[in-house]
């Protein structure tokens, strides 16, 4: 069920801004749906790529970390909320490149849908804001058009 998504250019970036950039292989990160009823849970980012724009909770796997385990970790940092992990929704590629045709970032996005179980959302590590949503909400977001199908197609996968 992999995707290739093909973003907007990206500009030039200087030597070392960001880690991820210009890579020799993808980035694994990893996106959660988290549900708590017939809300979901969304962040507002607070750093690039999509700064100050709502995403679903999520981040870089680390090394030895299962992508599970990505997903309850990243959830907890970036919202303090402890979530019980569901079925995958979908594996996305993220490919952006520069004005030269050279990959700038290529992310490999694993998105899992999950039920809350515990905490207040507040903001954390990555986000400047953190909000429950509904569905209805989707149009006026402004959210990638990949991150409104991986919301839509989690609600099977979680029990409301």
């Amino acid at each position: 069920m992999t995707e290739i998504a093909k973003a907007r250019p990206v500009a030039e970036l200087k030597p070392g801004a960001d880690p991820r950039a210009y890579p020799d292989r993808p980035w694994v990160g990893v996106g959660v749906v988290v549900w708590r009823g017939d809300e979901f849970l969304l962040i507002q980012r607070g750093k690039p790529p999509r700064l100050g724009e709502w995403s679903i909770p999520g981040g870089g796997q680390e090394l030895g970390e299962t992508v599970r385990d990505t997903a309850i970790r990243e959830v907890r940092e970036e919202t303090g909320v402890e979530i019980a992990v569901g079925g995958l929704i979908d594996v996305v590629d993220s490919v952006r490149r520069d004005a030269q045709g050279r990959v700038a970032f290529h992310i490999t996005l694993v998105d899992f849908a999950a039920r809350w179980v515990s905490g207040e959302a507040v903001p954390g590590d990555d986000a400047m804001g953190v909000g429950w949503f509904r569905l209805d909400d989707l149009p006026k977001l402004g959210l990638w058009a990949e991150t409104v199908r991986v919301i839509r197609e989690s609600q099977s996968l979680v029990p409301l």
